[in-house]
């Protein structure tokens, strides 16, 4: 089904364009205070009261620790984002369609036990529990931008390693050209599964070359500190140069294909949603421009939007795997 964004003839904004709930409440606070002639101590007060906040996590998860990774590209030199933000702001549409539904219902999301089944084209098809994936290689620290098709992107600290550690341990035959993530549709745990917004069980998918490439990540925490939920608990994939929807959460399934797989998004809008879905500044979405972007919990009263990046900033360590191709064709 094909979302639409208009609504009795009125055009809604996209979800980058709203701004969260608790910087607008800030911004009236200030603009109330600066009404009163008190904004240099207004703004001192927020500031602490910021800072305070951001120390401030809303639950701590068990710790998941990892030494810091020495990919090349897998440490941003950038602000992290907020733990409150980037665990409170998200697309999970198992949860619901707006960005605070995760959070507010993926409380009924079951982790354990947990397991992933790897199948298809491999020499060793297996049946993972998560003790098992955690086994498997030891946790790194990475700091990847996230980028939303929307327009919005973060900086997360995440715990995992390289998913080419598990395609090596399963032996992929040669026909192998695809990688096809599954991700878990229980409507016991997750209230909007079988809703018409999308076809489920989610389903993303990746080359091989793509799924193989050191940044591409199977992550467990977040934070140093195991997933929360609503970021895709208990083991998600980080593609950092792709849009955040290709980075399939709460994975049940892997599977190896020779052909191309039918993706979520692309199957509910092919004119919007290409297989690569490779951050691009100079591909527009036909509803909006994806030039610039805003980094959640930087969005102060006079901020400027940034310039969207090139595969999110990640050209360096990437670019070679799209060499040739027509980025506005394999959008």
């Amino acid at each position: 089904m094909l979302i639409r964004n208009d609504r009795d003839g009125f055009l809604l904004p996209a979800s980058s364009e709203i701004t969260p709930q608790h910087i607008y409440q800030g911004r009236r606070e200030l603009i109330r205070l600066m009404a009163t002639g008190v904004a240099g101590a207004a703004m001192a007060s927020l500031a602490l009261r910021d800072a305070r906040a951001q120390a401030a996590r809303p639950g701590k998860l068990a710790a998941l620790a990892g030494t810091r990774s020495a990919v090349a590209g897998a440490v941003v030199i950038d602000k992290l984002t907020d733990y409150k933000d980037a665990s409170t702001y998200n697309n999970f549409y198992e949860f619901g369609t707006d960005k605070a539904d995760p959070a507010r219902n993926a409380h009924s999301l079951k982790t354990t036990p947990w397991t992933v089944e790897v199948e298809g084209l491999v020499k060793k098809p297996a049946r993972y529990t998560l003790e098992d994936l955690l086994k498997l290689s030891p946790q790194e620290e990475r700091i990847y931008r996230l980028r939303c098709v929307e327009g919005w992107s973060m900086v997360i600290p995440w715990v995992g390693y390289s998913m080419a550690e598990l395609i090596r341990k399963v032996e992929p035959l040669g026909s192998a050209k695809y990688v096809e993530f599954i991700t878990q549709a229980d409507p016991k745990t997750m209230p909007f599964v079988g809703s018409r917004v999308l076809e489920w069980p989610y389903v993303e998918g990746l080359r091989l070359d793509e799924a193989m490439h050191p940044l591409t990540l199977l992550a467990f925490g977040m934070y140093g500190e195991v997933l929360p939920n609503q970021n895709g608990a208990p083991v998600r994939l980080v593609v950092p140069w792709k849009y955040g929807f290709k980075s399939g959460k709460s994975l049940v399934k892997i599977r190896f294909t020779d052909t191309e797989p039918r993706t979520a998004w692309n199957k509910a809008a092919a004119q919007e949603y290409g297989f690569y879905s490779n951050v691009n500044p100079n591909v527009d979405h036909p509803r909006w421009s994806q030039a610039t972007e805003r980094r959640i919990g930087e969005d102060g009263l006079f901020a400027k939007k940034r310039k969207t990046l090139m595969f999110n900033g990640y050209e360096a360590q990437v670019g070679q795997l799209y060499a040739g191709m027509d980025l506005k064709k394999f959008y």
